[in-house]
């Protein structure tokens, strides 16, 4: 991804014309798209491709399994359009790594979730957010996924990995994150959602942030 506006809409909608309404309206605002199960389960895999025709796609499956189910995911999804894929890191430094390897044969991008940005991201994340951060950091992945409704965890965990790995930040928006905060924590991109996608005007909601971020 090109750091452009340094946003990234996360296209939780469950219809396929509606998706690529959005995105070809919001285009000139987002550096990427991340999409999840609601829309890939909704309308296919396919559906990557039809929206990497206006941003790069993030597949966001946070895929955890043993390394060859992972390995397999990665080549499907890859093969469909995607330029980066969200996995988990609590399954073990193998999964992981097969998924970087998968990744690097594409010449693709890996996100490790480190901690997740709803409260009970405190609860079982949080004491372990350190150790796989470190881990997405030995095993070659591109960045990690850190909460924007915690700031200060982005600042903690950007100290672990320093400045060679990308943080992406969710929880921007509905769930009561601020882009300005979290850009000041060390984040490289933030993730909007409801904010864009659910407003009268998906494309003046991604204008605002960007200005937000921007300053």
């Amino acid at each position: 991804m090109d750091k452009r506006n340094r946003l990234i809409v996360a296209m939780d909608v469950t219809e396929r014309d509606r998706a690529v309404t959005i995105a070809e309206d919001i285009s000139e605002y987002v550096d990427a798209i991340k999409v999840g199960y609601p829309l890939v389960l909704a309308e296919g895999i396919a559906v990557i491709g039809d929206l990497a025709r206006f941003a790069p796609v993030i597949a966001d499956l946070k895929i955890a399994d043993i390394p060859n189910t992972d390995r397999l995911i990665c080549e499907q999804v890859f093969r469909a359009g995607a330029d980066a894929v969200i996995v988990h890191g609590f399954t073990g430094q193998d999964s992981l790594r097969a998924c970087v390897d998968v990744a690097d044969g594409f010449g693709k991008d890996v996100y490790v979730v480190a901690e997740m940005s709803h409260p009970g991201g405190v609860e079982f994340f949080q004491p372990v957010a350190d150790t796989i951060a470190e881990m997405a950091l030995t095993s070659g992945a591109h960045g990690i996924v850190a909460p924007a409704t915690r700031p200060e965890r982005v600042k903690h965990l950007r100290s672990i990995i320093g400045n060679e790995m990308s943080i992406i930040s969710p929880g921007v928006g509905a769930q009561g994150g601020s882009a300005h905060d979290v850009i000041q924590a060390g984040a490289d991109w933030v993730i909007v959602g409801r904010s864009i996608y659910s407003s009268k005007s998906p494309k003046d909601s991604a204008s605002s942030l960007v200005s937000e971020i921007r300053s």
